[in-house]
């Protein structure tokens, strides 16, 4: 099972984090990506991928990355994860977000951080993957852009949100 998703920059600035096994409270979230950070980046690139983390938060973790540009994504799993088949999950991952932004880089995560997470959604929900088919998860993520472009030509740019609701059905009480 997959603990979380941490993508930080080279600084040790988080881009995206996603928890799936609760670390309770801001501090401790902090200090998970501080020791995170501070594993991976570390090592030199000549090492493997994967580790066996130290993080208090969670036993028997390993933490797997990649190191692109200027982004480390890194997925904490449980001992029973294949670190092969989470690289490669992590490939799917960034190969989804360079199709959809064309040429991805750290500006779209904080820019576009709404669809970087519903394209992470499509491809892990609740720790468990869900999807790796690279065709798959982007024609989920085109058909949601399709009814979201046909939703906006439906309200107009000038509608008021009581409008909005009543054209799309839902009246008052929505």
């Amino acid at each position: 099972m997959i603990k979380g998703i941490i993508i930080v920059n080279n600084s040790g600035k988080p881009r995206l984090v996603k928890f799936y096994q609760n670390v309770f409270g801001e501090e401790r979230q902090q200090s998970v990506i501080r020791r995170v950070f501070q594993q991976v980046s570390q090592r030199p690139d000549s090492f493997c991928n994967y580790l066996e983390g130290s993080i208090p938060e969670w036993e028997n973790v390993k933490l797997i990355y990649r190191h692109y540009a200027t982004l480390y994504f890194v997925f904490a799993v449980d001992a029973q994860e294949s670190d092969l088949g989470i690289l490669d999950l992590i490939q799917v991952f960034v190969e989804a977000l360079d199709k959809r932004f064309e040429n991805v880089c750290e500006l779209d995560l904080i820019f576009h951080s709404d669809r970087v997470h519903y394209i992470l959604d499509e491809i892990v929900m609740g720790g468990m993957v869900l999807e790796t088919n690279i065709h798959t998860i982007l024609q989920a993520i085109n058909d949601q852009e399709r009814m979201h472009n046909e939703s906006m030509k439906k309200a107009g740019p000038s509608d008021s949100v009581d409008l909005v609701s009543t054209k799309l059905g839902a009246g008052r009480n929505w």
